[in-house]
Parts: C-alpha cells; sequence; structure tokens
C-alpha cells in the first residue's frame, strides 16, 4: 500500500463543527465561551457575568436542600386526556414526550426535605416538561403540598418556573387557581410560613394564583414575573412599557416582590428567612 493511501482523510465539516459539541457553552449573558462543566459546577450562573441559565430541578435540590435530598411525594399522579385535546399533535402524546424527555411524571415535583437542618415542604417547577405549564395534575399536587405540610407543621419553600396555565386541559387547569390559593389559605391560618421563589419565567395562572402570595417572595436576577408578557401588553394597549419592565429589579422596586437573591446565594438566604419565620 502507499504511503499516501494510509493517511487518514481530512476531517469533515460536519466532524470539526461537532468536536465540541457538549464541552463548551456560550453564555447568553456576556457571550463568553465556557467550559460545561463550569457552569454546571456553579449552577448554571455564568462566572464572568452573573449571567442565570436555566437550572433543571435535580440542580436546584442540589442546591438548596440538604444532601440533595428529597423524598417525593404523589410521584403516581399522572395527567388525563378529559378533553380529548389535539393541536395536531395529541395531548397524550405531548406528555409521554415530555416524560420521555425529563423523566418526570409532571411539571412539578413535591415532597419532603430539609434545609439547614430544618424539615420543609418542598415544591419545585419542572420548565422543560411542557413550558412548566399548571394542568390539573400540577394543581392537585400543590394542594396537596401545602395541605401536608399543615398537617406535619411544616413550613413551604414552592420554586415557580411556569408559562401558566395548561392550555390542553382547558377550564379544568384554570380551576387549579382557585384551589390551590384555598390549600395555601388553610397553610397560612395554621400560621406556618410559605417562601415563593419565582424563577424565569413565572407568568400565567402562576404568576397570577400563589408566586406572589408568600410570606417572602423572593425572584432571581432578571426573572420575567408577570401575568401576560411584555410583547402581548404592549400590543393590547399601545403603549412603549419602561424598560425592565416585569423583570424581578422592576417588581422590588414596585413592592411587588421583598428580595432579589443570586441563585448562589440563595440556600442561606431561604435558611437565614426560615431561622426568622418559625415559631
Amino acid at each position: 500500500m502507499a504511503w499516501n493511501e494510509r493517511v487518514r482523510p481530512e476531517t469533515d465539516a460536519s466532524e470539526k463543527r461537532s468536536a465540541g459539541k457538549g464541552v463548551f457553552r456560550k453564555c447568553d449573558g456576556c457571550g463568553e465561551t465556557l467550559l460545561a462543566e463550569v457552569l454546571e459546577n456553579n449552577f448554571e450562573v455564568c462566572p464572568s457575568c452573573g449571567a442565570h441559565h436555566r437550572l433543571r430541578h435535580d440542580g436546584w435540590r442540589r442546591l438548596i436542600l440538604d444532601r440533595g435530598e428529597l423524598v417525593e411525594w404523589d410521584r403516581h399522579l399522572e395527567p388525563a386526556d378529559p378533553l380529548q385535546f389535539s393541536d395536531g399533535r395529541g395531548y397524550r402524546e405531548r406528555i409521554a414526550s415530555a416524560q420521555k424527555a425529563t423523566g418526570a411524571t409532571e411539571a412539578i415535583e413535591i415532597g419532603r426535605g430539609h434545609i439547614d437542618g430544618l424539615a420543609i415542604g418542598w415544591g419545585a417547577f419542572h420548565f422543560t416538561f411542557m413550558g412548566g405549564s399548571m394542568g390539573s395534575v400540577d394543581g392537585e399536587k400543590i394542594a396537596r403540598l401545602f395541605e401536608r405540610a399543615t398537617a406535619e407543621s411544616l413550613p413551604v419553600v414552592l420554586l415557580q418556573a411556569s408559562g401558566g396555565a395548561r392550555m390542553q386541559e382547558g377550564i379544568l387547569s384554570l380551576m387549579q387557581m382557585a384551589k390551590t390559593v384555598a390549600a395555601l389559605g388553610r397553610l397560612r391560618e395554621a400560621g406556618l410560613p410559605f417562601i415563593s421563589v419565582c424563577l424565569h419565567p413565572t407568568t400565567g395562572g402562576v404568576a397570577a394564583s400563589f408566586a406572589l402570595l408568600g410570606d417572602v417572595n423572593m425572584a432571581e436576577p432578571k426573572a420575567l414575573v408577570g401575568f401576560a408578557g411584555p410583547r402581548v401588553i404592549e400590543s393590547t394597549i399601545r403603549q412603549t412599557l419602561p424598560e425592565g419592565f416585569q423583570r424581578a429589579e422592576f417588581l422590588l422596586e414596585h413592592g411587588m416582590i421583598d428580595r432579589v437573591v443570586p441563585r448562589t446565594s440563595m440556600r442561606a438566604e431561604i435558611a437565614t428567612i426560615l431561622r426568622h419565620l418559625r415559631r
């Protein structure tokens, strides 16, 4: 065999493009290219500019809960398809696809965890599960979270990241707003604290119900929090909205939330607040 026949062919363009796939990430804030491992180890916060990228629910457990441990409640609850809804793709098919992609059964997990040794009722939305939309199962699980926490005398920490009510369930989804707020009312009557943490984004029926009813309402930097999005509002009222409208810092300035807390400081902040609110 001639020497030139033994030379490895030049790598094609597609191989070159994929060589660094999964190894490097580009920051959405400053545009810097970072090792994916660096972002993951820093809980998806850019070490250069502080931009917050989306963190999965298992990452939130590792960040907030002692040893990242959660005793999950009501994982067996799964959505049905009462309206036989289809938008070109059946609702059951969309659910199955979301479950396969996320490993979750629905858009929220609830359970019992600990922060600095203090037992809490925990809830966290999975935005990657159909945009964190709230269907009847999600509303039921949130109501059960408040009710079980009331029965067990636990404070509640709930992390929201949601596009709002789930359109595939129609009015059944909207009904969850009243049900969850009623269950929260019973927690409040028992004198138990509720810390609400609004992540990016917290919108629609979630924002219009329990998300802003915490004893302390917290948000991540630059999180979008509100009912309708800015573009919808501008097109409706035909006015230009103020800069930063519906972002966490804007809401803090106008008294809608109590604290804007960087992600890496969130655990210490929640622990401090819980110690102050304990009876």
